[in-house]
C-alpha cells in the first residue's frame, strides 16, 4: 500500500510540475565550443579544421575527466591561454600573421543536430575561439556533456532531474 501512495504522489507531484509550466532549459545544461575563421577564404578555412583538430585532441583528456558542466567550464577557463597557444602555434607554422582569442562567453547559436540530439536554437554557453578578424564560416559542436570531445571508450549520460527526485524520494520510502 506504502510503495502505491509512493508511486500515487510521485505522478501528482509530475503532473504539477508539468502543469506549472515548468521547462527544462536544455541551454543551460550544454557548453559548446565554436571556433570562427578569420575569413571565409580557402586558405583561412583550411586553417581552422587544422586547429580544430588540435584543440580537440588537447581538450579530449581534459574535458573527459569532468563530471558536470560547470567543472568543464572551470576546466577551460584553467585553460584558456594553452588554448591560444595551440592556435597561434598551428597559424604560425602556416605563415599567418594573425593571432587567435579564446574566450568563454554566452552567445546565440541556431538549432542543430548532433546524431539523435538537436539542440534548439538560443543563448548557451561556449568556448569561443576567434582566428584573425573571425569573419569567416565557422565550426561549432558540444563539449559537455562531451559530444564532440569523446574517445571509443566514453559514452554521454543524460540525466533527467524529475526521474532522479522521484527515484530519491521513492528510495527513502519504507517498504
Amino acid at each position: 500500500m506504502k510503495k502505491i501512495l509512493g508511486i500515487a504522489i510521485s505522478v501528482i507531484i509530475l503532473i504539477t510540475l508539468l502543469a506549472c509550466g515548468l521547462k527544462t532549459q536544455p541551454n543551460t545544461q550544454y557548453l559548446r565550443i565554436h571556433i570562427r575563421a578569420n575569413s571565409n577564404l580557402e586558405i583561412d578555412q583550411n586553417v581552422k579544421y587544422e586547429i580544430k583538430d588540435k584543440l580537440v585532441d588537447f581538450l579530449t583528456p581534459i574535458l573527459s575527466e569532468c563530471e558536470t558542466k560547470e567543472k568543464a567550464e572551470e576546466a577551460l577557463k584553467n585553460n584558456l591561454e594553452n588554448i591560444e597557444q595551440i592556435a597561434d602555434k598551428c597559424l604560425k607554422a602556416k605563415g599567418f600573421n594573425y593571432k587567435s582569442n579564446a574566450k568563454l562567453n554566452n552567445e546565440y547559436f541556431p538549432t542543430r543536430t548532433y546524431s539523435s540530439l538537436t539542440l534548439e536554437s538560443g543563448y548557451y554557453d561556449a568556448l569561443i575561439v576567434e582566428l584573425g578578424e573571425a569573419k569567416g564560416d565557422n565550426w561549432w559542436c558540444v563539449v559537455y556533456p562531451p559530444l564532440c570531445f569523446t574517445n571509443s571508450n566514453s559514452k554521454v549520460v543524460y540525466k533527467s532531474k524529475i526521474a532522479e527526485i522521484i527515484k530519491n524520494f521513492m528510495d527513502k520510502q519504507p517498504n
